[in-house]
């Protein structure tokens, strides 16, 4: 007998094959101006934790596609564990989504995450058109510019923070798994971040994430990003249940944005 999600997929190959290839009709979806990123764009961050340097994170925008009728960014993010650490704890994650460029929310997303012994697969295909997600795990109802965890932080590097008092708190909305979360976004005003590519006065931000994180133990996060045209993230500094995992950027290439920001 066929496995439910492989019997599911089967059944709607179909409907995501002309969703990913044909062009639709004219859309009424919002138009958000993004002067930030752009295809080709690529962050390098040391992953440390405690004073340990463990891992590499790329996140990086290497093509844009048509899909569902629309040009939307490819953007992939991966965390890897250096092999002199897979000995202690093993990290292989993959994060993949497909952003449309105009209205800055995901058509598409898959989270591959292998973390010591656990392991997960998920993916989503977004109609948001019709306010569906057609995930590996059954069919779920989405609110208008629903969004996934990366795409959410990629819409939030399009917003002016600079009109923003300190604790001013944005509100978007999280599809994972199978249910829709909210996603508020706290700004917490201005720093000076020195890392490995250069020194950035930086906006502080805090993604109060209740479920479908970029680390899959619960704790705070906190991203700097720089506070100019490009809100390139500099560091993320995260504290879990075991201590602090903190990722501060090495190296950057193809920001599409002005940094104005670097000392």
């Amino acid at each position: 007998m066929l496995r439910k999600p492989l019997l599911l997929f089967i059944l709607l190959f179909p409907v995501l094959f002309i969703y990913a290839g044909n062009p639709q009709p004219a859309d009424n979806f919002r138009t958000i101006e993004n002067k930030a990123f752009a295809e080709g764009e690529k962050l390098v961050f040391d992953v440390k934790y405690g004073f340990v340097t463990a891992g590499i994170g790329t996140m990086e925008i290497p093509s844009s596609k048509k899909i569902s009728g629309r040009d939307a960014f490819y953007v992939l993010f991966t965390v890897n564990t250096m092999s002199s650490f897979d000995w202690m704890y093993k990290v292989r994650d993959r994060y993949e989504t497909y952003i449309d460029k105009q209205a800055i929310f995901p058509w598409r997303f898959e989270q591959h995450i292998r973390e010591g012994g656990y392991s997960r697969d998920f993916s989503a295909f977004f109609d948001q058109r019709k306010g569906k997600a057609i995930t590996s795990e059954g069919m779920h109802p989405i609110p208008k510019n629903v969004n996934d965890i990366l795409s959410a932080f990629y819409l939030v590097r399009t917003m002016d923070f600079s009109k923003m008092k300190v604790g001013t708190k944005v509100n978007l909305q999280n599809f994972f798994k199978d249910t829709v979360y909210d996603l508020d976004v706290v700004y917490h005003g201005r720093e000076t971040v020195d890392v490995p590519a250069g020194k950035f006065d930086c906006c502080v931000i805090e993604p109060l994430v209740k479920e479908g994180g970029l680390f899959k133990s619960e704790g705070s996060i906190m991203i700097y990003v720089t506070n100019d045209e490009a809100k390139m993230p500099v560091r993320v500094k995260t504290k879990v249940v075991i201590g602090s995992i903190d990722a501060d950027l090495t190296s950057y290439s193809g920001v599409a944005g002005k940094l104005t920001a670097k000392k």
